[in-house]
């Protein structure tokens, strides 16, 4: 019964369009950044090696190497500053969360390359 109050209550705030990738896909994360009066999109580009929570709580973490040094970022998936998710390329993975990325540098990063499924390709047309 509560859970249904509280998905009742969360279902305005929900993304309307459902962003589509997973664990180890390498994507862009279009973010709004409000400068002042201005708004601009800011892309952070990286691995997805976590994924958790559910419904308005639902949160993603890409990870991208910068100067040498590993930069992580948790992004809601359902918030409002997130503009998009473009997905440059699919990784062939068998974990959940991909934490041993972190201990790896350089080469011993990439990820084998996954051929995309038929639902998840976009046809523009």
């Amino acid at each position: 019964m509560q859970n249904k109050l509280i998905e009742l209550a969360e279902q305005p705030s929900l993304r309307d369009k459902e962003l589509k990738f997973t664990i180890g896909d390498t994507v862009d994360v279009h973010t709004r950044i409000l400068e002042g009066d201005k708004e601009r999109i800011q892309i952070f580009s990286g691995v997805v090696i976590a994924m958790k929570g559910s419904g308005l709580r639902e949160t993603f973490t890409v990870r991208r190497i910068v100067a040498g040094e590993g930069v992580e970022r948790t992004f809601p998936v359902h918030s409002p500053k997130v503009a998009d998710v473009v997905v440059k390329r699919h990784a062939r993975v068998r974990r959940a969360k991909l934490y041993y990325l972190r201990d790896r540098i350089g080469k011993a990063t990439r990820l084998a390359e996954r051929r995309a499924k038929p639902w998840e390709v976009e046809t523009h047309g």
